[in-house]
C-alpha cells in the first residue's frame, strides 16, 4: 500500500488540478520510499527539490484557474497557499543546513496538507465549478 493514497474525495475538476494533485501524491510516495529506505542523501535532496517546486507551479497554475473563473475566495486561498510555500522553503533550508530527518518530515507535511487543503479548501473550487456550470445550463 502506498504512503499517500489518491481516493475518489480528492477529486476537485476531473482535469489540470487533479493532474497536478496526483503527480504530488506520486512525488510525495517517492520521497516517503527513498526516506524509508534510507536512500543516499542526492537522491532525497533531487525528489525535495522537485516536489517544492512542482507544489508551486501547482499552486500558481491552480491560482491562475481560480482568477480565470472569478473564484470568489481567491484571496483567501491564495493566503494559504503562501503560508504554505513558505513552510515548504523553512523544510528545505533546514534540509539543506543537515537536518536529515527534514525529508521525512516533508512527506508528512506534504501529505497531511495536501489530503486537508484538497478535501476543504480546493472542495470550495469543485462546488463553485459545479453551481456556475448549472447556472450556465438554465
Amino acid at each position: 500500500m502506498a504512503y499517500f493514497e489518491w481516493a475518489d474525495d480528492l477529486v476537485i475538476d476531473g482535469g489540470p488540478i487533479d493532474a497536478d494533485h496526483q503527480q504530488l501524491v506520486r512525488l510525495v510516495n517517492e520521497l516517503h520510499t527513498a526516506t524509508s529506505e534510507g536512500r543516499g542523501q542526492e537522491v532525497v535532496e533531487d525528489i525535495m527539490a522537485q516536489l517544492i517546486r512542482y507544489t508551486k507551479e501547482h499552486l500558481a497554475r491552480e491560482e491562475q484557474l481560480m482568477a480565470s473563473l472569478h473564484f470568489p475566495g481567491l484571496e483567501k486561498h491564495k493566503l494559504g497557499h503562501a503560508k504554505f510555500a513558505a513552510e515548504l522553503d523553512a523544510l528545505q533550508t533546514r534540509f539543506t543546513q543537515g537536518s536529515l530527518s527534514v525529508a521525512a518530515q516533508l512527506s508528512t507535511v506534504l501529505r497531511d496538507w495536501l489530503s486537508l487543503h484538497i478535501r476543504r479548501s480546493d472542495k470550495e473550487i469543485k462546488v463553485f465549478i459545479g453551481k456556475r456550470d448549472k447556472a450556465l445550463r438554465h
